[in-house]
């Protein structure tokens, strides 16, 4: 399968870039499924049902969310109707929705989809990711049931996430991290097959602070004193990710991209 995984969409700029290039890319690539993950894309805090649907309708077969997975209320409820939604499998006990999917793609082949967030720096104390998706991995063994397994790993610290990467060795066709808005340049398939990337970076406009206009965060850490709200910056974005191409046998890599298209940052693709 042709595999494309786009990081955190930031705000209007992420969203009106994924409606410019995505429906493009879909085809000149000849992709057969696309995670987006889509939890700053309303006003950076959460996503919104509207929103959420100009992701899907714009080509996304799946997105995923994040820490600020509920920060939009109204998807406490979308959440429960739309199964192309998937939040951390390790989230609150009571929390709506899934965080793994199942998903069918072209020639009915089978895609799993599974996020968890990291503990490392993080404010809130998520479950252990690990054990939280050994179950999942367990039950579904790459290339069984599941031609292509995606992992979405959610994190702050960058050694987390390549522990998970790691973990998932064997097992998953790939492991990503998302969170930090900021794309690594370390794309690989490790020993097991399994396709790696420590960070997609965002769907936003680079000339920001991780997506914030620049004046606010630059306040804060010169003076260590707010002043206003954070505001995403609306320039021209750069969608970023990866794509990966995985053999339907077995679930393994084939071959592994970093992706950047459009806005500011080199140009970048299989």
């Amino acid at each position: 399968m042709r595999i494309l995984f786009l990081g955190d969409v930031m705000g209007r700029a992420g969203r009106t870039a994924i409606q410019e290039h995505l429906p493009r890319l879909r085809e000149d690539w000849r992709l057969d499924f696309v995670v987006v993950n889509g939890e700053n894309a309303s006003n950076g805090m959460g996503l919104t049902g509207d929103h959420a649907k100009l992701l899907l309708d714009a080509g996304a077969d799946c997105v995923t969310l994040g820490d600020h997975a509920f920060d939009q209320k109204d998807m406490l409820q979308f959440i429960e109707k739309e199964p192309r939604i998937v939040r951390p499998v390790n989230f609150a006990k009571g929390a709506p929705g899934r965080g793994h999917r199942l998903y069918t793609a072209p020639g009915g082949r089978k895609v799993l989809v599974v996020q968890v967030l990291g503990q490392v720096f993080m404010k809130r104390p998520f479950d252990d990711p690990f054990s939280a998706i050994e179950p999942i991995l367990k039950s579904h063994p790459r290339g069984g049931q599941a031609q292509a397994i995606i992992v979405d790993m959610h994190c702050e610290a960058t050694s987390e996430k390549m522990a998970m990467g790691h973990y998932c060795d064997k097992r998953a066709s790939l492991v990503v991290g998302t969170h930090t808005h900021v794309p690594t340049a370390d794309s690989q398939i490790l020993p097991g097959g399994t396709a790696y990337l420590t960070d997609a970076g965002m769907c936003g406009d680079y000339d920001s602070v991780i997506g914030m206009e620049k004046q606010e965060p630059m306040r804060r850490f010169i003076t260590g004193m707010p002043k206003a709200r954070f505001t995403p910056a609306n320039g021209e974005a750069t969608l970023s990710g990866v794509f990966v191409e995985t053999d339907d046998r077995d679930g393994q890599a084939k071959s592994v991209r970093m992706v950047r298209v459009g806005g500011r940052l080199e140009q970048a693709g299989p």
